[in-house]
């Protein structure tokens, strides 16, 4: 190890030159070569393999635009850690396969990755759906585990090195609804009933439970409460049924494709309530808030990071400029505010433990984490016993004054006003809920 790092600052070609050129005996000629030949040989067997951090991604699929844009957040980390020197010695490789967003897939590729690629590191795919199917694999192989935005993914495992990046709450299903009710009950007149709706997936379920905790904590009646199929590709019926209840609130717990097709059925029908949204993925992407647009309009939704939060999180705007740079160039996500940012800071959390454990034992990994609070890009992380965070930071927005097919007002405040928490607030609830309006 030592004569590796010695020959790698030294100019072997220039120094072999000027032995050659010396007027010196032969025999030393001789002796010399023969010793740089052995400084190479052992500084080339000596060399460290890769450092490997396998995970499974959606690059293809419903959840294609967030797993490509958190793949490119990961890879500037990997580059500029590989700037510094790598890890512990060795350059970190990132060994990835596209999960397709289907859970079908998830055991066979992180069997892979452990049985086949050997990898030193597993990250959890994006999403609840993906990782809950990853975790019997870690247990089985006692690996730590970090994953994207799980949604209380570790509640029926209790598994002891599992932590995920997104900021729920030690109560997942408890801090990711409250919010949504919180504005619900401060709506004049004090609403009475709810309708719930979300697809049959695990997601949707965990979400939902939350929800009606919160309908009970706030004596809400369930004027409806229906799963539809993941497969579903016409949601009026859906919202027509919801409608016909005359909820004062409507609470949605969506997939991508859902989110879309819910907001199009809301307008399409002229839904009108006391509040409409809750926790609709993919009202958070760049491609959908453009294809969308004014559709948007008046829905409540909850939000990773927005312009409105510039100062609060001031940290996440020197990621931003790097992401939203590549973004552009690979024709991804170019706002990047949902899901890069925190899969950036998932790299950085596990770039401090390796680095301070100087080991990639995984139960002094996932005791290190537990035990430590990490400055991120999108600030200070620490992790509660079941791999939640210890406080958490879930926000809603209400979406205004939308334009058509304009990326760039996106990046200005007022238009995802943040409506809750109160010490966050941007705006206050603008409400009854009318579709287009």
């Amino acid at each position: 190890m030592v004569i590796r790092r010695i020959a790698s600052k030294v100019n072997l070609s220039k120094f072999r030159n000027s032995i050659v050129n010396a007027t010196i005996c032969a025999p030393l000629k001789l002796a010399v070569g023969i010793w740089l030949v052995l400084v190479l040989v052992v500084s080339i067997g000596a060399a460290e393999p890769p450092l490997k951090i396998g995970f499974g991604i959606s690059l293809t699929g419903p959840l294609s635009g967030n797993g490509k844009a958190a793949l490119v957040a990961m890879q500037i980390w990997a580059e500029e850690v590989n700037g510094r020197g790598g890890l512990i010695d060795r350059k970190v490789e990132l060994v990835y396969y596209d999960d397709q967003g289907n859970p079908a897939n998830i055991p066979g590729i992180y069997g892979k990755l452990l049985d086949v690629d050997k990898v030193d590191l597993i990250i959890g795919g994006y999403g609840t759906n993906m990782i809950v199917p990853a975790i019997p694999l870690a247990m089985q192989h006692g690996m730590t585990l970090m994953s994207l935005f799980g949604l209380n993914a570790n509640q029926r495992f209790n598994y002891d090195r599992y932590f995920q990046i997104g900021s729920a709450g030690p109560d997942p299903a408890e801090t990711f609804t409250r919010g949504y009710f919180d504005l619900a009950a401060g709506m004049k007149p004090t609403p009475k009933t709810v309708a719930l709706s979300g697809a049959d997936a695990e997601y949707s379920a965990i979400a939902l439970d939350g929800a009606r905790r919160q309908a009970k904590r706030l004596n809400l009646q369930l004027v409806y409460d229906k799963p539809y199929p993941p497969s579903t590709s016409d949601y009026t019926p859906i919202m027509r049924a919801i409608e016909a209840t005359h909820p004062d609130v409507v609470y949605v717990a969506s997939a991508p494709p859902d989110t879309v097709g819910l907001i199009r059925a809301a307008n399409e029908t002229r839904l009108e309530t006391g509040m409409f949204g809750g926790g609709m993925v993919g009202s958070q992407y760049a491609a959908l808030k453009t294809q969308l647009g004014p559709l948007l309009n008046g829905v409540v939704s909850f939000e990773a990071y927005v312009p409105e939060l510039a100062t609060e999180f001031p940290q996440i705007k020197d990621f931003l400029a790097k992401y939203q740079v590549r973004a552009a160039a690979e024709k991804i996500d170019q706002l990047g505010f949902y899901l890069p940012p925190f899969a950036y800071a998932a790299m950085q959390i596990l770039e401090k433990a390796v680095s301070e454990v100087r080991s990639l034992d995984q139960a002094r990994l996932a005791a290190f984490i537990h035990a430590m609070a990490f400055d991120t890009a999108i600030g200070k992380v620490k992790f509660e016993r079941n791999g939640e965070w210890e406080v958490g930071r879930i926000f809603y927005v209400q979406y205004r004054n939308i334009s058509p097919s304009d990326l760039d007002q996106w990046k200005k405040p007022g238009h995802a006003v943040v409506v809750w928490p109160p010490e966050l607030k941007s705006g206050d609830l603008v409400y009854p809920y009318r579709s287009g309006q």
